[in-house]
């Protein structure tokens, strides 16, 4: 098996995003044969990475300009004999692209064979190397040194100290083993680190692992568009709701050149601990965490909140909030095989009106909110902005800054005028890079960067005084 053409997903999951990509307001305007051949898209693209990793810079430390040659050096080291340009994005003045090359679909594969599990499988996709935790099975007499070839395990039905296994597997690369068999399946004390160094992976993207800490922030385009939407200022107190594990957080506080505040708030302990890990590398001072459930942030009644407490706040407490919500996550990408069923695909949409019920009191008259999902689903997106502006008289979509990805996604009773304002980045729109491959003579890199990403979804709204 060279490689998996699409997504796997289950038939009602499968037969639930047709209905989504394919539903009548978008017929209407695309027809049949368009709205069809998108989806076919979207399910080829989610089982491959984005065409660029993003690199954010943390302009506080380092010049955008100094951060691009020294990455230049760091990846030279990685690939002495390939070439991979750097681009600065031209709208986003603190982000560096480099593209990723492949599927290389003419690898050879190596007798001596590693399974490892879906996610191990996803991040090597991405540039990462495969660690011992990630195997799942190795060939019987494998050895230090030996070259192995790696798959993916897409099913999740390799079972862990396997010697050989036939089930469904995705060919992800060839690498160099830096542990043997026993060494990583070892009962008593099983060495961990890394297991398998990949040499000639079916993409070829740098691995960032401890290059230039505290300077750069490996984060997706899209994620990284947020914080530029929301515009933070440096006087303001700004609220991350679900903040881990504090890409956006962070980016806020740079954005903020580490003035005013920053609350950011995780319900999950281990999580609230890595935001702050990430604010430390990254010599940020303005940002405080707090281990809470922000769906209870806000607080009852009229009762005293002594100035610098933390969470619940007393209404309309900061001058930006925003909502990166708990979602469905069928944005990301690659995505070999969708793990959830129908029913918890959609399942998000009451936690997120409840956050943004929150939200909207916790923000003041004239305030910022900025809602953003990884997903592509109408459920948890357009629909989610449609209920709000019902719901919530006192908002008003916003115009966004920058605008580089599509508009919203037909489907869930919203006018054009207000389409227009949402930036959905969708990867079913990557078809767009076909057509463009078939008659254009000079490729500009900056449309498969801003269109072939990860899903993800973005609206703005202000609160009326």
């Amino acid at each position: 098996m060279s490689f998996f053409p699409k997504i796997r997903l289950t038939a009602e999951v499968e037969n639930y995003l047709h209905s989504v990509y394919c539903n009548n307001e978008l017929v209407a305007a695309l027809g049949d044969a368009e709205a069809e051949r998108r989806f076919v898209c979207l399910q080829r693209r989610l089982s491959h990475p984005p065409s660029f990793t993003t690199i954010r810079v943390n302009t506080r430390l380092i010049s955008r300009e100094n951060a691009k040659q020294l990455l230049g050096e760091e990846i030279r080291k990685q690939f002495p004999s390939v070439i991979f340009p750097i681009h600065q994005h031209p709208q986003l003045d603190d982000l560096l692209l480099i593209p990723a090359i492949g599927p290389r679909r003419t690898l050879k594969q190596h007798s001596v064979q590693v399974v490892v599990g879906a996610q191990c499988g996803n991040a090597v996709l991405r540039g990462a190397h495969v660690y011992s935790a990630g195997i799942l099975s190795a060939s019987k007499w494998m050895k230090e040194g030996d070259e192995v070839s790696v798959y993916s395990d897409i099913e999740g039905k390799c079972k862990r100290g396997a010697t050989e296994f036939d089930g469904a597997k995705v060919f992800i690369g060839n690498g160099i083993a830096e542990l043997s068999r026993s060494e990583i399946f070892c009962s008593q004390s099983p060495i961990k680190g890394k297991g398998i160094r990949m040499t000639d992976p079916v993409y070829l993207s740098p691995s960032f692992d401890n290059v230039l800490p505290g300077y750069i922030f490996l984060q997706n385009l899209p994620s990284a568009v947020v914080s530029h939407v929301l515009d933070p200022q440096p006087v303001e107190r700004v609220l991350d709701m679900c903040a881990a594990p504090g890409g956006k957080t962070t980016h806020i506080a740079t954005l903020m050149n580490d003035q005013g505040e920053v609350i950011a708030i995780e319900k999950i302990a281990k999580k609230v601990e890595k935001i702050k890990q990430n604010a430390s590398v990254l010599k940020l001072h303005s940002i405080r965490t707090y281990c809470f459930n922000s769906t209870k942030a806000v607080t009852q009644g009229t009762s005293d909140h002594a100035e610098g407490a933390g969470p619940p706040f007393p209404p309309e407490s900061f001058d930006r909030v925003l909502l990166d919500a708990p979602c469905s996550g069928m944005g990301q990408r690659p995505n070999m095989a969708g793990t959830l069923s129908l029913k918890e695909l959609t399942s998000y949409q009451p936690l997120q009106r409840k956050l943004f019920s929150a939200a909207v009191s916790l923000l003041k008259p004239g305030g910022t909110l900025v809602y953003s999902t990884c997903t592509i689903t109408l459920s948890e997106n357009e629909e989610q902005v449609a209920w709000a502006l019902k719901t919530f008289p006192c908002l008003q979509l916003q115009a966004q800054c920058p605008h580089i990805g599509g508009a919203g996604m037909a489907g869930a009773g919203l006018p054009p005028d207000q389409l227009q304002l949402l930036q959905r980045f969708d990867p079913s729109l990557a078809v767009l890079l076909d057509l463009c491959d078939e008659t254009c003579e000079d490729k500009d890199w900056t449309l498969p960067a801003n269109t072939d990403t990860i899903g993800f979804f973005i609206a703005k709204f202000v609160k009326n005084r």
